[in-house]
């Protein structure tokens, strides 16, 4: 059974740089979506789909989302082609939403494999530093966020990102070819 696989993580945490990493290596029937988000292509960030509010009101009524949220002044959406992906036995990673873990666990229930990526206080501090988008207050916000959505749910894989992408990557893939095989022991 193919899996939607829910990547979230504070902001700063390293999912872009992962999603980045994943759309660079040899596809293994895996697939990563880009997200539909109501804020300009060259915002920075994430490598997304850019549509305008009336864009994406347009296609959000005539149900071309598989889901769909607003966070941070933005919409957020998955494209419904994420459904046909995992119906041709394709994983599918996506870049979730802490706070719309529900929603997904709801649409696809135990397709859903949920991944926190992790990373400690003080590397998420120099990443967001780094990064240079916020101001020390700002930081601050987004350090305290992160800290309050430290409670994740019972399903969500763990997996830290303090350390090297390769080692990250590693430990992603290691993660999916586990999730695999214990799936494939509980169905037979």
């Amino acid at each position: 059974m193919a899996r939607l696989i829910w990547l979230t993580g504070a902001s700063g945490s390293g999912k872009d740089t992962l999603l980045d990493a994943l759309r660079q290596t040899e596809p293994v029937r895996l697939l990563v979506a880009h997200r539909y988000i109501t804020r300009p292509a060259q915002a920075g960030g994430e490598n997304h789909i850019a549509l305008s509010e009336a864009e994406f009101a347009y296609r959000r009524e005539h149900n071309l989302f598989a889901l769909h949220w607003q966070a941070h002044q933005y919409q957020y959406g998955i494209g419904i082609e994420v459904d046909h992906w995992l119906s041709a036995g394709l994983d599918v990673v996506v870049n979730g939403s802490r706070s719309h873990h529900q929603q997904a666990q709801q649409r696809y229930g135990s397709r859903l494999l949920p991944v926190c990526l992790q990373v400690s206080a003080a590397v998420l501090a120099q990443r967001l530093r780094q990064r240079g988008r916020e101001d020390e207050a700002q930081i601050a916000l987004r350090l305290q966020r992160a800290d309050a959505m430290d409670i994740l749910p019972a399903t969500c894989r763990r997996l830290n990102n303090d350390g090297p992408l390769a080692q990250t990557l590693q430990a992603f893939h290691t993660l999916l070819a586990a999730e695999k095989s214990d799936f494939w022991q509980i169905s037979l």
